[in-house]
């Protein structure tokens, strides 16, 4: 190995910042130019991938070690909704000249706490000066049995939607974030502000439930694009359409109460995206078992609608559907 005076400063900060969290033995101590990683007897290997970038993504003033927990947990809730146990992950940053060392610390340190939580080390990865902004992407590695991967292509007419965790919650701790206003203009106290800011800030992705969600349900995918626009595209391509009863998406207490001071942002909790909760269909008769499941790993799961024949995803609301001016978050 090369002493420190013959070591890149490049090879200095991955040693410093990233080696500690290269715990697999396939990752060589992320001392070579690539990565082993054998998948468990009988698995598929599922590969996701996804990124975050400042000023899209999360705020420059966002504390650095949410933003290392939030680039993973982005990734796992991917890997959640498909069913499958964690592995590993690759990562790539293209970090600003005038990035700090305490910056890196706070980022290494989120990341490092959460590859330890899940069960999800670094394996390898790339890093790099860019002269634009900030970002970092991640590829993350699962496990489930051969050819049992959770699809959003499977949904069946008379299935039910069911949809875990709460919804809108980090749309909405955007707003907060983008006007410092608007907390008040809502009334909203200092603990329900604090739930929206901290969903927007940190994701909880169901890995808890990756299971349950293998075991029963027919078709499945994280929500990270908003409710309404991540359950159409499952509609599409299962090829049916879905029919959700508003009022039985689960809501928080903060975000009840912002809707019951503007009701026009249901269409924010709807449509904002970055719930990271997991909206699957189930064939009735399983519903049972994997609310059960759902109450064992500590997470709610809530069925608010039915999977039909036709196109689309229908929200109703009082018996009129709801239309909405951007269905979906899109980068383009």
């Amino acid at each position: 190995m090369a002493s420190r005076d013959q070591q890149s400063a490049e090879e200095r900060l991955i040693a410093r910042y990233f080696r500690p969290l290269a715990t697999h033995p396939g990752a060589f101590e992320l001392a070579d130019d690539a990565a082993i990683l054998t998948p468990p007897t009988g698995c598929d290997l599922v590969l996701t991938t996804d990124g975050v970038i400042v000023g899209v993504h999360f705020f420059a003033d966002d504390p650095p070690d949410t933003i290392g927990r939030k680039a993973l947990r982005m990734n796992l809730s991917d890997l959640a909704a498909k069913g499958a146990k964690p592995l590993g992950f690759l990562l790539s940053a293209a970090l600003p000249a005038d990035i700090k060392e305490e910056w890196l610390a706070g980022f290494a340190a989120g990341l490092g706490d959460d590859a330890a939580r899940y069960q999800c080390p670094l394996l390898g990865g790339d890093t790099d000066r860019t002269p634009g902004a900030l970002a970092i992407s991640i590829a993350a590695f699962g496990a489930v049995p051969q050819g049992k991967m959770v699809r959003r292509a499977t949904a069946k007419a008379g299935d039910c939607v069911v949809v875990t965790g709460t919804i809108g919650d980090a749309a909405l701790g955007v707003l907060l974030r983008r006007d410092p206003g608007l907390a008040d203009r809502l009334r909203l106290p200092e603990p329900l502000r604090d739930h929206l800011r901290d969903r927007y800030l940190l994701p909880q992705p169901r890995n808890a439930l990756a299971e349950a969600v293998l075991r029963h349900a027919s078709a499945a995918m994280d929500v990270s694009d908003g409710l309404a626009g991540d359950l159409t595209k499952l509609c599409r391509a299962s090829g049916v359409a879905a029919e959700i009863d508003v009022a039985r998406v689960p809501l928080s207490e903060a975000a009840r109460a912002a809707l019951a001071a503007d009701p026009a942002l249901i269409e924010t909790a709807l449509t904002g995206g970055d719930d990271y909760e997991i909206v699957l269909t189930l064939a009735p008769e399983r519903l049972a078992s994997f609310r059960a499941a759902a109450e064992r790993a500590g997470t709610a799961a809530n069925d608010i609608g039915r999977i039909i024949a036709g196109e689309g995803a229908r929200f109703v609301r009082d018996g009129a559907e709801l239309k909405f001016t951007r269905p979906s978050f899109s980068h383009f």
